[in-house]
């Protein structure tokens, strides 16, 4: 028996073929397009184009071609787009590692290059197989908020996800139309003959289970994964079915207050003492400079209003609808002379650290009348994990723009 990778006799799996490789590359085909569009959604949900602060990839240059004025409608928008993005991308996990068992030998043929177009797409076999193992372990490891990144977690899943997606399509244009011709072989041959290719063993063992027994094998897997992940997107019982989640389980407390946070206060280094009663004061500038203070008792005094909107974060979990009450945004620009087409606006917290302790929302955000600087939340005071005494709560919008502990607005064109 053959001791090295290099020698085809080394690969003794029956199961390998053109055939199993073709189904599971075409799950794989329909699942990573629609992963890398909800992935450019979701990094245009951030209006990166708008602020510095909000752009996390400043150097993305044509990259950045697509990227538009995020919407507020449906209000559920964020909380779909990122619960696609991340539950598929888990799904998918046991049907990319079976594709990337299927296609092993290949990866050890020798000689390395036979042709210039040999070459090239070797190459870019290499870039899909690199590129796919890096988005999806940075892609698990965020989810998991296990943030070990040699740097900031956004760029390099950008910019992995362009190589790869790029490799992709190569890879796609070149072997889609031989999955074809392999599927349809299915309706032919139950248990198609596999043609010698670069797969298939010459010496192949006995099987111990047919090539349906390991797509079954592999779906399974997959559904697993799905029933033990997307309840994080919702509250009640299907949110303790997310056992692999961070954010499944029981919520974290009880009460109207008692629904899933990222950070707490204490996390954020907020000091309970700059948000008494007393201490707090809101700072609002707005046009040629013109500045308000006010305590929470003078937000009381102006009109509160309602909103019920989930919080969905970039990690894939997010809530229901919650009922935030609290002072219209566009009811605060109107107090430093906007009064009728409010601008962007800048938002500071007074958190200590993190990426997004300030933020920049969009003039059609800020114009949202179910945005809101919010005091309340489900009848009662916000908590201090919640962003008491004040946060900002808009719309569509991923959770980290929903700035918590909020200390100054400033509204103008950015």
């Amino acid at each position: 028996m053959a001791r090295s990778p290099f020698a085809p006799s080394f690969w003794r799996s029956p199961l390998r073929g053109p055939w199993l490789t073709s189904v599971l590359g075409v799950v794989l085909l329909g699942g990573i397009t629609l992963l890398f569009v909800t992935g450019l959604l979701s990094y245009a949900a951030y209006n990166p184009g708008l602020s510095p602060v909000n752009d996390k990839t400043p150097d993305k240059g044509i990259l950045g071609f697509y990227l538009f004025s995020w919407p507020t409608d449906p209000h559920w928008l964020y909380r779909l787009n990122q619960g696609v993005h991340v539950t598929l991308g888990i799904t998918l996990i046991p049907v990319l590692l079976a594709k990337l068992w299927s296609v092993v030998p290949k990866l050890f043929t020798l000689p390395p290059a036979r042709s210039l177009a040999h070459a090239l797409e070797r190459l870019s076999l290499l870039l899909l197989v690199g590129g796919a193992l890096f988005e999806f372990v940075t892609g698990v490891l965020n989810v998991q908020l296990d943030y070990v990144f040699p740097g900031s977690f956004y760029p390099l899943h950008f910019y992995g996800a362009w190589v790869f997606f790029t490799a992709f399509v190569a890879h796609a244009v070149l072997k889609t139309p031989l999955a074809l011709r392999n599927l349809r072989r299915l309706r032919e041959r139950p248990e198609p003959r596999e043609e010698r290719t670069g797969s298939v063993s010459p010496d192949p063992v006995e099987p111990t289970v047919s090539r349906r027994g390991a797509l079954w094998f592999v779906g399974g897997g997959s559904l697993l994964l799905f029933v033990t992940t997307a309840g994080q997107n919702f509250d009640g019982v299907l949110r303790r079915t997310a056992l692999l989640a961070p954010h499944g389980g029981a919520e974290p407390g009880a009460g109207p207050g008692g629904f899933q946070i990222n950070k707490t206060a204490a996390y954020a280094g907020i000091d309970p003492a700059e948000t008494g009663e007393e201490a707090w004061r809101l700072v609002v500038t707005g046009r040629d400079g013109r500045t308000v203070r006010l305590a929470r008792a003078d937000l009381l005094h102006l009109p509160l209003h309602s909103s019920a909107l989930p919080i969905a974060c970039v990690e894939g979990w997010s809530t229901s609808d919650q009922w935030w009450r609290g002072v219209r945004l566009r009811d605060l620009a109107a107090l430093v002379g906007y009064e009728d087409d409010p601008p962007d606006l800048f938002v500071e917290s007074l958190q200590r650290h993190g990426a997004f302790r300030r933020a920049a929302l969009r003039a059609n955000q800020v114009a949202d009348p179910r945005s809101l600087l919010a005091l309340f939340v489900n009848g009662e005071d916000l908590t201090p994990d919640h962003g008491h005494p004040a946060r900002i709560i808009v719309p569509a919008a991923p959770g980290v723009l929903n700035t918590k502990w909020v200390a100054r607005l400033t509204f103008g064109d950015l």
